[in-house]
């Protein structure tokens, strides 16, 4: 988690490009806002923060993502596609130039104001799909539309960005075994399932972009990747009740089978209607039927109470043969010992979106056991499904990715690491009561530490250190409103793929725990041999957790092997006396 040479404002990258204000980040890199020295223009940076920790092979491969990026966006003329200036290189990693865009993501939007007018997000959506239209034809799959890639600027154009993980044309995947690309709840089912993308898949995700957009909430986001995958391929959303005109658009885009979505052409007619107030009666071809258990649709039995015209299966059918009702196509699905309806507009439950764990006792680590099976039809139906989309995994080279999300080739089952786990002023500390030869600091970021006397204050990048000798013992802090991850646990699984690729990395502990009864937090211990900073084995722990506005904070500390245990307890002081900014 360490680098030698410190990145941020003021930088002056290949001698014309100066760094200003870090305007955005995601799981790969970070966004600045950059001026352009030689032709005086506002420009936008990427680094590619990953970039820092790889080891050779794959930083080749990473610098050959990029070439790819810009020769993507190159590929396309299209007034909402991000123009990309220029590609360099610098402290090892590659950095991408692109046109600025003054304004906020789709997903910057709703999160400050809610859920988008359904009138403006199918304008949106229409220059979305203008842009994806362009791409298409370019021979260039977008394959990561989502809102954090749709930027909003205050003159109302819409651009789309970030084509880094683009399949284009003619060019050969850059890609590596154990790799799934794309955030998980916007992939497409076929690309779920390890099949190949085409246009449609980028339909489908402008579909789900839509719906966060207007609901304010990812439609098939759930606890984990692996159930988050599994809702992709195998369940349909709950209806956008909030879409107005534009939900049947919403719905025809989300349909699980590509042959069975609309067209550019006929998405784009939709989406003007929808703009426009109108009703796309087009896509009311396209809504499928909906699957509802008969006691929960019609207590009576007879149909009257939601005026719905209802086919009865067969109670002993298992799906051989039954009546089912079918698409707009003609294709029939497996049956199930229920009734069904055209869909409408029928309301449904929708599964929490937040992991809850209990507190547990503090230094304890549990392995997780794995449920009993279910013995019922529909614990036979959710293990099959499982056990197909896994299949799909190893199909399309992403059961690496899965399996550390579930624990699987590493530990077992997945561990809970339980930390410090106390509230009130006694945890938090009064500052009189410091211990010896520590001290509290105010920092200027608006929270506050014990740090032990004589450590002094750094920074690198937007990491904040306290240390006594330039690194080679810190505390670094860390600071994001805006976290890219539904959680501590994903976030540090996501860091450790990157930081163990320098291939001396062993993990000591990795798992949820508690912190001041904030159940989003994960602890993180590690071990590696050091080449760059301070040669030599070293050792780190990481607590990150979230505050209760969704501000993620992460406290780390390092420090060579040998002078580990005194570390040890240093944290843990560190822990006890922290308070977040307005505490």
């Amino acid at each position: 988690m360490e680098h030698s040479q410190s990145t941020g404002a003021g930088l002056l990258l290949a001698g014309r490009y100066r760094l200003g204000e870090s305007i955005g980040r995601g799981g790969m890199g970070k966004v600045w806002r950059a001026h352009d020295e030689v032709l005086h223009r506002v420009v936008a940076v990427k680094e590619l923060t990953a970039g820092r920790f790889v080891a050779e092979a794959d930083r080749l491969v990473l610098h050959a993502r990029t070439q790819k990026e810009a020769r993507a966006a190159a590929r396309i003329t299209h007034p909402g596609v991000v123009t990309v200036h220029d590609v360099l290189e610098h402290d090892d990693r590659p950095w991408i130039v692109m046109q600025y865009v003054d304004g906020p993501s789709l997903a910057d939007a709703a999160k400050e104001k809610g859920p988008i007018d359904p009138h403006e997000a199918a304008r949106i959506g229409l220059h979305v799909l203008g842009a994806l239209r362009a791409a298409h034809a370019a021979g260039v799959l977008h394959r990561d539309v989502k809102p954090g890639n749709v930027l909003l600027a205050r003159d109302g154009r819409v651009l789309i960005t970030d084509f880094g993980i683009a399949a284009i044309e003619g060019d050969a995947t850059i890609t590596r075994t154990g790799e799934l690309v794309g955030s998980i709840d916007y992939l497409a089912p076929e690309r779920v399932r390890g099949g190949d993308p085409g246009p449609a898949s980028d339909l489908w995700s402008l579909g789900a972009t839509l719906y966060t957009a207007v609901e304010g909430t990812s439609p098939f986001r759930r606890t984990s990747p692996i159930s988050t995958m599994q809702a992709v391929v195998a369940e349909e959303p709950p209806y956008p009740e909030k879409a107005g005109p534009l939900a049947p658009v919403i719905v025809a885009l989300l349909r699980k089978d590509p042959e069975q979505r609309p067209k550019a052409d006929e998405a784009g007619r939709m989406l003007l209607d929808a703009m426009e107030g109108r009703t796309p009666e087009a896509a009311q071809a396209y809504v499928p039927t909906q699957r509802v258990a008969r006691e929960d649709l019609d207590p009576v039995g007879d149909g009257s109470a939601f005026g719905l015209d209802l086919v009865e299966l067969s109670e002993d059918d298992d799906g051989a043969g039954a009546r089912d009702a079918t698409g707009p196509t003609g294709a029939s699905r497996p049956s199930a010992p229920v009734r069904t309806a055209q869909w409408p507009q029928p309301p449904q439950s929708v599964e929490p979106r937040s992991p809850s764990h209990p507190p547990v006792s503090p230094v304890t680590v549990v392995p997780t056991a794995a449920p009993p099976a279910q013995a019922s039809g529909r614990g036979r139906w959710r293990t099959a499904v499982l056990a197909a989309l896994l299949a799909g995994l190893v199909a399309g080279g992403a059961v690496f990715a899965a399996m550390q999300y579930t624990g699987g080739g590493r530990e077992g089952a997945r561990p809970t690491v339980t930390g410090p786990s106390s509230s009130g002023a006694a945890t938090r500390g009064a500052g009189s009561d410091l211990p010896a030869g520590w001290k509290r600091v105010k920092d200027r970021e608006g929270f506050s530490l014990a740090v032990p006397e004589g450590w002094k204050r750094q920074t690198e990048g937007d990491n904040i250190d306290y240390t006594p000798d330039n690194g080679r013992h810190r505390i670094r802090i860390n600071i994001d409103p805006s976290p890219d991850f539904e959680n501590p646990y994903m976030h540090a699984l996501d860091l450790e793929r990157t930081v163990e690729k320098r291939m001396t990395y062993n993990r000591v502990k990795l798992g949820q725990t508690t912190y001041r009864d904030q159940v989003r937090a994960c602890q993180w211990e590690f071990t590696w041999m050091e080449k760059r900073d301070f040669p030599g084995p070293r050792h780190a722990i990481d607590l990150m957790y979230y505050g209760e506005d969704g501000t993620e904070y992460a406290i780390y500390m390092s420090s060579p092997e040998s002078s580990w245990e005194t570390t040890r307890e240093q944290f843990d002081i560190v822990l006890q006396y922290w308070r977040a900014p307005g505490e």
